[in-house]
């Protein structure tokens, strides 16, 4: 009996990816170098917008395989719970090679590929320069990539059929380990607990009571005070509760200064 419990709960996952994994047009694309980094830094940014009416799909660019907890396996599982407590239209997963990944014409196709599947307005990508090395780097390749999308001799296929080029309209990079002076912050005071679910998702990495995982700079229950604390500084600078802040590479404009706080 039990092994037939434990069959569907996998049917029921498998199902779940499956859906999870088909890409659709979205809104925003929040891209993460490591499964966990969106929720980390822009979960609350997404669960406003989805509020709004926008939709939003997710990318992790590894598997976070080098994680000092959990496993590949693992984390999938938890990454597609997370984007499921978010609200989003899709995720998905490459292996371009955590810890190791290079900026070159294979991964830069591969996230080419989403993009133009997708077609977002808005991209979220990692931290311009931030304590993981990877951060930083995937920043580069994601802005690149971003720009290269919209070359239309660029030839990419998805699902066998010809892709159109698209760039996106402007890539916001969110701030993670290291404190970047914000050029942008996005009030989520009514969207903190929803931030916070979905960062539990990921059970293998973050705090949990008896857990005989390895202790990592992540996974003591400080940290999750610590993201508490930060989005509250955040917060704080723009004169708002809790905020989530967000680098740009060129000057962000509006339609109405009145629109600003």
């Amino acid at each position: 009996m039990f092994g037939c419990v434990w069959e569907w709960v996998y049917l029921g996952f498998c199902f779940n990816q499956m859906v999870m994994d088909k890409i659709k047009n979205i809104d925003i694309l929040a891209i993460g170098v490591h499964p966990d980094d969106v929720e980390l830094s822009c979960a609350g940014t997404l669960a406003l917008q989805k509020s709004l009416g926008y939709t939003f799909g997710i990318l992790d660019l590894t598997e976070g395989e080098l994680g000092t907890r959990g496993s590949a396996e693992q984390r999938k599982k938890e990454a597609f719970r997370a984007a499921d407590i978010l609200g989003a239209e899709f995720r998905h997963i490459l292996n371009i090679g955590d810890g190791f990944f290079q900026h070159e014409e294979n991964n830069l196709k591969d996230i080419i590929r989403v993009i133009r599947a997708c077609r977002p307005r808005v991209v979220f990508a990692n931290a311009l320069s931030d304590r993981h090395p990877d951060h930083g780097r995937a920043a580069k390749l994601v802005s690149d990539a971003c720009f290269l999308s919209g070359l239309r001799k660029i030839y990419t296929e998805y699902k066998s059929v010809t892709q159109e080029n698209w760039r996106p309209e402007v890539i916001y990079h969110y701030i993670q380990d290291h404190y970047l002076k914000p050029d942008l912050v996005v009030d989520i005071s009514n969207f903190l607990d929803k931030k916070m679910e979905s960062i539990m998702a990921f059970e293998s990495q973050f705090y949990k009571e008896g857990s005989t995982e390895p202790e990592s700079p992540i996974s003591g229950k400080d940290f999750l005070e610590f993201i508490k604390s930060k989005s509250r500084v955040v917060g704080r600078s723009s004169g708002v509760e809790y905020g989530e802040g967000f680098n740009t590479a060129r000057p962000i404009g509006v339609h109405n200064i009145f629109d600003l706080r």
